[in-house]
């Protein structure tokens, strides 16, 4: 059963250096056409399941003016939703306004994700984010007027950052007081612009050193569910959760990706080609062995680890029987505790070393 989907706006007012995820310069003569073919592929797709959660992504959802949301909001309002439900869309700091946030509220958004990245404009500038550090609280705080539920994006390790940088970052968030924070380690990736002027990383000692503390100040305040997340007990993410448990999800608008039945698919990266109904790139059928391994990569993840016995009862086998399970745990870098099998908190800093694994 599907519960999940996931909608792409991939329109942005400004590109960031370091971001590799599918955008386009806003436009407003695209986001009609865009909007059209959104509307046909959800129609096309979606068999009327109640949705548990909803989540705008881009690009940059908050970019689009009043009237564009609101025909965005429009068309969402296909989907059928379960009472306790979680709606989520990103928002970019400069474009909150009283006006949006209660648009957004109008329309049964009950969550937010600001891309906030970091309080130094120094590095707000590195990563060319289009705003300065001096309206973020302030912008954070109006959104608290109207959400509880609030999540903000931080970027570290970053050219030139010190722990101290970190800690003054921390310690501003820490005091904004929100229920939900996620911490990245900045990765170069190719077609960014920090990849194309050859930007190097910090040393892998330095940015050891800043997970360590993200996890000592964050950890005094809220859970540490997954890798690179923070909640207070409640708050944690529902939408991201359904990834991390290898769950069913569609995914909506360009680029997205999606799990129906048992295929994985990507939808293309061409607006062209979007807006002429072409939806799908690529997909690869998931059979019983591909479906195991996605539940190990993602479900390590977890601070929790994976249940032994919902694994059994998903795949009909034992979690012991999987390739390398039992080696990883002699060794000690999976922890058998209990229900659960998760992945040593010595250890978790490495945890692509140990997914490596199971792939």
């Amino acid at each position: 059963m599907i519960k999940s989907a996931y909608i792409h706006i991939p329109f942005c007012k400004n590109i960031c250096s370091y971001c590799d995820f599918c955008k386009v310069y806003y436009d407003k003569k695209w986001i009609e056409k865009y909007l059209d073919s959104l509307e046909k592929e959800i129609k096309s797709r979606y068999k009327n399941e109640k949705m548990q959660t909803i989540y705008i992504g881009g690009g940059t959802p908050s970019s689009l003016d009043i009237n564009e949301l609101q025909r965005l909001f429009n068309i969402i309002k296909i989907f059928n939703i379960e009472d306790d439900y979680e709606f989520t869309i990103e928002c970019n700091i400069e474009d909150i306004t009283i006006e949006k946030l209660k648009l957004f509220k109008e329309n049964k958004v009950n969550r937010l994700s600001i891309g906030v990245q970091s309080f130094n404009n120094k590095f707000l500038n590195y990563l060319e984010r289009n705003y300065t550090s001096d309206i973020i609280s302030k912008k954070i705080l109006l959104c608290k007027k109207y959400f509880d539920n609030i999540n903000i994006d931080l970027i570290y390790a970053i050219k030139n950052q010190t722990l101290d940088d970190l800690k003054k970052d921390l310690d501003l968030i820490l005091k904004l007081d929100v229920n939900h924070i996620s911490c990245y380690s900045l990765m170069i990736e190719k077609n960014t612009k920090l990849y194309i002027n050859n930007e190097d990383y910090i040393s892998s000692d330095l940015d050891y050193e800043m997970y360590k503390l993200i996890n000592k100040k964050l950890r005094k305040k809220y859970i540490h569910y997954e890798v690179s997340n923070y909640a207070k007990k409640g708050y944690e993410s529902k939408h991201n959760l359904q990834y991390w448990l290898n769950n069913k999800y569609y995914g909506f608008g360009l680029s997205a990706s999606g799990y129906i039945d048992d295929k994985r698919y990507t939808n293309t990266k061409n607006l062209d080609k979007y807006l002429k109904n072409y939806y799908e790139y690529e997909n690869e059928i998931v059979g019983k062995d591909l479906q195991i391994k996605y539940s190990l990569i993602l479900g390590f993840r977890l601070v929790k680890g994976i249940n032994k016995k919902d694994f059994y009862n998903r795949y009909k086998i034992s979690i012991y029987d999987v390739k390398n399970i039992n080696k990883l745990i002699t060794e000690g870098y999976l922890i058998d505790e209990k229900d659960n099998i998760y992945v040593n908190k010595r250890y978790f800093y490495l945890l692509n070393d140990i997914l490596v694994n199971f792939i």
